[in-house]
């Protein structure tokens, strides 16, 4: 049976408390970055996009397009950035274009 601080605990709380209980920071993180990527990134980007993977801070994003692997990596530090803005917290420290 879970521990019951306040009655009046708001919602937001009772979830951060849920989340940090039960470890899944870690799987949310990974959730946020996927979902950041596909939304900073728009169609063009996301259609190349094979697969999104963040392992220990380092989002691996796997792409088809070598030209477009090219373009991306000269602007590698802003998306990182930007990534990092959209979630709100630093999750990603290092971007690897695959």
């Amino acid at each position: 049976m879970a521990k019951r601080n306040n009655d009046n605990q708001p919602i937001e709380d009772i979830l951060k408390e849920f989340v940090k209980t039960n470890n899944l920071q870690s799987g949310l993180d990974k959730v946020n970055v996927r979902e950041a990527w596909t939304n900073l990134m728009g169609n063009g980007v996301n259609n190349y996009t094979t697969a999104i993977e963040l392992k220990h801070e380092t989002l691996y994003v796997q792409l088809s397009s070598s030209v477009l692997r090219e373009e991306l990596s000269y602007g590698n530090e802003k998306i990182v950035k930007m990534l990092n803005e959209a979630i709100g917290k630093d999750v990603v420290k290092k971007l690897v274009l695959r």
